[in-house]
């Protein structure tokens, strides 16, 4: 088997490793070694790169689709999760959204959510790299929309790394919308190295910036450190964040809004 085939068929066992994962929830490594014919070995790199692509977390003996406090699932659990509470950080930040604006939007659900709601403050610019964004504007009256493009990355259906990162200092926003994986000691994380690049751009690039996060971002973990909540001009967080966690972002210096929401 020459270098083209060995790639080829690694690419297809990895294909049908995320879809049982996917499918099935769990999957034990032995299991897929087994019905591979690989070393148990040769699918930990296999788990590894799909877990850096986002389409699964290793666990102990396997894999798993489940969401955690550091693997968020795909992006339609994301939009189901918590979606009362990012309505209501969404119809927060549409506030301060003005028609003529030009605004940059991350690949985060939570700003998904604002983005539903742009067509009320027509005319806008909008700059994105994340597809479901891209899709559901392109072509909206009123709405110019630039799409970041670069290196796809279907787990997060997103434009991510360096040439996404590139085409970000090209461009210039009133206003930037953004969330995060996880807050620790003041400080934004997330799992992807190539998310956290576009994102450094971003900040960059924008005027203003706007961070959205629900509380539970406040309970997770993240392996690569973005930026501190002082380097945005805003914060908007819901009524669930602990109270001392509240007096550490004001003490921080940080300017926090919070949104009343109905959640129980």
């Amino acid at each position: 088997m020459n270098d083209e085939e060995a790639s080829a068929g690694q690419g297809q066992r990895r294909d049908r490793i995320r879809e049982r994962v996917i499918g099935e929830g769990f999957v034990r490594a032995r299991d897929l070694a087994g019905e591979f014919g690989v070393s148990i070995m040769t699918i930990h790199r296999d788990l590894d790169t799909l877990q850096a692509q986002g389409w699964l977390r290793k666990v102990r003996g396997g894999a798993t689709s489940l969401p955690s406090s550091v693997f968020h699932g795909n992006v339609s659990e994301r939009m189901a999760a918590k979606s009362e509470i990012k309505q209501a950080l969404a119809k927060a930040a549409l506030d301060l959204v003005v028609p003529g604006q030009t605004i940059m939007v991350d690949e985060s659900t939570t700003c998904l959510h604002l983005a539903q709601h742009l067509p009320e403050r027509t005319p806008l610019t909008l700059i994105t790299n994340f597809q479901p964004l891209i899709t559901m504007h392109a072509g909206t009256p009123g709405i110019t929309l630039i799409a970041l493009g670069g290196e796809y990355f279907p787990a997060y259906e997103a434009f991510l790394g360096l040439y996404t990162a590139e085409g970000v200092a090209k461009v210039r926003a009133d206003t930037l919308f953004m969330s995060t994986t996880a807050i620790s000691r003041g400080r934004c994380y997330h799992q992807s190295q190539e998310t956290v690049q576009v994102k450094r751009a971003m900040l960059q690039s924008a005027s203003r910036r706007v961070l959205l996060v629900d509380h539970t971002k406040f309970r997770r973990e993240g392996l690569y450190a973005l930026t501190a909540l002082t380097d945005f001009d805003l914060v908007i967080g819901d009524d669930r964040i602990p109270m001392a966690e509240q007096r550490a972002i004001r003490d921080a210096g940080a300017e926090l809004k919070i949104v009343r929401t109905t959640s129980t």
